[in-house]
């Protein structure tokens, strides 16, 4: 996200690779959070973008680094989405009641599941009080345009401030746990 809170827009990913690939510092970070799952959660739109980024690097060998990439490609994913029919990157897809799996999911014995990506699985997952840590990581720049985090977002969520990373590259990680 940039300081200004956009989280899409068409210039984005242009403006935050550079805080991902040139700073080991935030690697780190995700690699951590990463290597703490087993199973990501995704949205669909998230998982096309995704799915074709990862599998390119693992193919082409370029990119972030060979054992993030490895460990994303392998690890299972969820996809919810109501018009997904191929899921060529180690995926399930969820058709039906969203919250329901998702609660069933994290009844399961095991690790993390992280969810990576903004947008409408966010509002399930806020309004029916499935997220457990939320990470927010804010890059120094602004983008004056674009989707902002949370638009349109309900009911509200009382959230409190758990830890918060800094980087040198002036990268910052706000992680908030929900208020009980």
């Amino acid at each position: 996200m940039s300081l200004d809170g956009v989280i899409d827009a068409p210039d984005i990913v242009q403006e935050a690779q550079p805080y991902f690939l040139c700073n080991e510092e935030h690697a780190s970070y995700q690699k951590r959070r990463l290597f703490a799952a087993d199973s990501l959660l995704l949205g669909r739109k998230t998982y096309e973008t995704l799915s074709k980024a990862y599998l390119n690097m693992a193919n082409t060998g370029e990119g972030i680094p060979v054992e993030f990439v490895h460990r994303i490609n392998s690890v299972p994913k969820y996809v919810a989405s109501r018009t997904l029919k191929q899921t060529p990157w180690n995926a399930t897809v969820i058709h039906g009641d969203i919250a329901e799996e998702v609660r069933k999911m994290k009844d399961q014995p095991g690790k993390d599941i992280v969810k990576y990506g903004t947008g409408l699985l966010d509002r399930v997952l806020f309004d029916q009080r499935l997220v457990d840590l939320l990470c927010i990581v804010v890059h120094p720049f602004v983008l004056g345009h674009g989707t902002h985090l949370f638009e349109k977002c309900a009911p509200a969520m009382h959230l409190r401030l758990s830890d918060v990373k800094r980087f040198e590259s002036g990268t910052v990680v706000i992680e908030y746990i929900p208020k009980k």
